[in-house]
Protein backbone atom coordinates (compact mmCIF):
# COMPACT_ATOMS: atom_id res chain seq x y z
CA UNK A 1 0.00 0.00 0.00
CA UNK A 2 1.23 3.51 -0.86
CA UNK A 3 0.75 6.34 1.29
CA UNK A 4 1.95 10.24 1.39
CA UNK A 5 1.87 12.66 4.59
CA UNK A 6 0.21 15.73 3.89
CA UNK A 7 -0.25 18.89 6.59
CA UNK A 8 -3.10 20.46 6.23
CA UNK A 9 -4.28 23.94 7.37
CA UNK A 10 -7.83 24.21 6.28
CA UNK A 11 -9.35 27.52 7.88
CA UNK A 12 -13.09 27.47 8.98
CA UNK A 13 -14.14 30.02 6.00
CA UNK A 14 -12.85 27.74 3.94
CA UNK A 15 -13.76 24.45 5.36
CA UNK A 16 -17.19 26.06 5.32
CA UNK A 17 -17.48 26.00 1.46
CA UNK A 18 -16.42 22.40 1.32
CA UNK A 19 -19.30 21.69 3.49
CA UNK A 20 -21.97 23.77 1.84
CA UNK A 21 -20.55 21.60 -1.39
CA UNK A 22 -19.31 24.51 -3.08
CA UNK A 23 -16.33 22.15 -4.06
CA UNK A 24 -15.72 18.79 -2.94
CA UNK A 25 -12.32 18.03 -3.34
CA UNK A 26 -9.05 19.21 -1.56
CA UNK A 27 -5.82 19.79 -3.21
CA UNK A 28 -2.69 19.32 -1.64
CA UNK A 29 1.20 19.07 -1.17
CA UNK A 30 2.68 16.16 0.04
CA UNK A 31 6.09 16.48 2.30
CA UNK A 32 7.38 14.84 -0.54
CA UNK A 33 6.54 17.41 -2.64
CA UNK A 34 3.62 15.15 -4.56
CA UNK A 35 0.60 17.44 -5.82
CA UNK A 36 -2.60 15.34 -4.91
CA UNK A 37 -6.16 15.58 -4.68
CA UNK A 38 -8.64 14.03 -2.63
CA UNK A 39 -12.57 13.75 -1.55
CA UNK A 40 -13.33 16.18 0.98
CA UNK A 41 -14.95 14.07 2.79
CA UNK A 42 -11.94 11.75 4.19
CA UNK A 43 -11.43 14.56 6.36
CA UNK A 44 -15.00 14.91 7.76
CA UNK A 45 -13.86 13.39 11.36
CA UNK A 46 -11.30 15.62 11.59
CA UNK A 47 -13.35 18.82 11.58
CA UNK A 48 -13.38 21.57 14.45
CA UNK A 49 -14.66 24.80 15.24
CA UNK A 50 -11.31 26.37 13.41
CA UNK A 51 -11.75 23.71 10.39
CA UNK A 52 -9.08 21.53 9.59
CA UNK A 53 -5.55 21.37 11.10
CA UNK A 54 -2.81 18.61 11.40
CA UNK A 55 -0.88 16.16 9.49
CA UNK A 56 -2.17 12.99 8.03
CA UNK A 57 -1.15 10.13 6.60
CA UNK A 58 -3.22 8.77 3.64
CA UNK A 59 -3.10 5.75 2.70
CA UNK A 60 -4.13 4.36 -0.86
CA UNK A 61 -3.72 1.48 -3.21
CA UNK A 62 -2.04 0.44 -6.00
CA UNK A 63 -4.21 2.34 -8.50
CA UNK A 64 -4.47 5.21 -6.79
CA UNK A 65 -8.20 4.19 -5.07
CA UNK A 66 -8.20 5.71 -1.30
CA UNK A 67 -7.49 3.12 1.92
CA UNK A 68 -7.35 4.97 5.01
CA UNK A 69 -6.87 8.11 6.59
CA UNK A 70 -5.03 8.67 9.65
CA UNK A 71 -4.02 11.81 12.14
CA UNK A 72 -0.52 12.04 13.15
Amino acid sequence: MNKVIVDLHIPKDEWLKIYRGQTNLVYAVSRDGRSLQFPANILSRYTTHDGVLGSFEIHFDSSGKFKSITKL
